[in-house]
């Protein structure tokens, strides 16, 4: 059975970053790989060095309205209607998804109708599919959310091996940390853990390592000038990285395999 990892955390502090590197050192590893981005900003593909013009092929799970539609029985945007609560997604992972390289990629997209609570045709299908991917598919699992989690109920989470917190050094990511901790727990997820992003100097160092006492704090990640060049010139960090930064992802990715396997 495969590994399933979620990451969170404050926009900006770089998560889906860690989440296709991490991606791809799993299929490097020789897992077959799940990346599922679940933030309604969907960057992944790019995060994941995806060229710009296969990015444009993908629609959003959310934005598949005939897909929708034939597997929960119901109309997109219409209101009082008896739609299944348990569609069939069996097959929604291995035939929507993109690949790149190595790793398979599938985009939720944001539910415009309703927050984590809504029960329309588009929320019920993408809770079905992370149920489906999560607690039945062998596949090595990657989800890269928002802070809120939206996508991911009580059932689902108890699949979830880890739910890996990045934190830049700031107050505010700080918090906003806190905050998923508590979510995570709330709906049952078991082991947590949290990663720096963005340091630049010894100070910010000491900084999260102070206000993250009492987590289980990983490691940190330097603020590189290699990642925004990436990110300009729209190229695969993977490529990119020097020896010296992927073997500062390489470290961290062996520090998370030890929780997932624990």
């Amino acid at each position: 059975m495969g590994f399933k990892l979620a990451i969170s955390g404050k926009g900006g502090v770089g998560k889906s970053t860690v989440a296709a590197m991490f991606a791809h050192l799993a299929a490097a590893d020789g897992a077959r790989v799940l990346a599922i981005d679940a933030d309604p900003d969907a960057n992944l593909a790019a995060a994941l060095g995806m060229p710009a013009a296969e990015r444009r092929k993908i629609v959003p799970l959310a934005e598949r309205r005939a897909l929708i539609e034939q597997r929960t029985g119901a109309k997109v945007k219409q209101y009082g209607q008896v739609f299944k609560l348990n569609p069939d997604v069996a097959d929604i992972a291995e035939k929507e998804s993109a690949r790149f390289r190595d790793v398979h990629l599938l985009v939720l997209g944001a539910i415009e109708s309703g927050g984590s609570g809504c029960a329309c045709p588009e929320s019920v299908l993408l809770r079905a599919l992370l149920m489906d991917v999560v607690l039945h598919k062998d596949d090595w699992v990657i989800l890269d959310f928002e802070a809120g989690l939206e996508h991911l109920g009580r059932a689902t989470a108890q699949g979830v091996d880890l739910m890996l917190i990045v934190v830049e050094p700031g107050r505010r990511a700080v918090e906003t940390a806190a905050a998923v901790r508590r979510l995570s727990n709330e709906v049952g997820i078991r082991h947590v853990a949290v990663l720096g992003n963005k340091l630049a100097s010894d100070e910010d160092r000491v900084f999260l390592e102070h206000a993250l006492a009492g987590e289980d704090y990983l490691g940190g990640l330097p603020f590189s000038e290699i990642i925004h060049r990436a990110d300009r010139e729209d190229v695969p960090l993977v490529d990119a990285a020097d020896a010296e930064l992927l073997g500062q992802f390489r470290v961290l990715w062996e520090r998370v395999k030890e929780r997932l396997t624990c």
